[in-house]
């Protein structure tokens, strides 16, 4: 079993900048896949990065490609999301994910934050 808990959302205008933490706390952090998801109001949840449990295997999906990065410092049980260049159409409630298995934190991971807002204004 393995908490986590989002911070670093808000409040900016397209093309600027945000980065998002997740802090682990629980479980053996080194062990589990980290993830990143997101959801707006009358959408499907949509996978957005993952990373692996040595942070030398990432993906990422199309719509965030250049843009988004995922990081993990395993010492500090953290795992980050820097976002770059930001659009409208990346407002969304934003939760991070862990799993044993990477592909499975892509699709249907075990464990999940409670989510932090971002949205992009125009």
């Amino acid at each position: 079993q393995v908490q986590l808990a989002e911070s670093g959302g808000g409040l900016v205008q397209a093309g600027g900048s945000l980065r998002l933490s997740c802090a682990a706390s629980g479980g053996i952090f080194s062990s589990y896949c980290m993830a990143w998801f997101r959801q707006a109001p009358g959408k499907e949840r949509e996978f957005v990065t993952a990373i692996s449990w040595s942070g030398s295997n990432t993906r990422y999906a199309d719509s965030v490609k250049g843009r988004f990065t995922i990081s993990r410092d395993n010492a500090k049980k953290m795992v980050y999301l820097q976002m770059h260049s930001l659009k409208p159409e990346d407002t969304a409630v934003y939760y991070c994910a862990a799993d044993t298995d990477f592909y499975k934190v892509t699709v249907a991971a075990s464990y999940w934050g409670q989510g932090t807002q971002v949205t992009v204004s125009s």
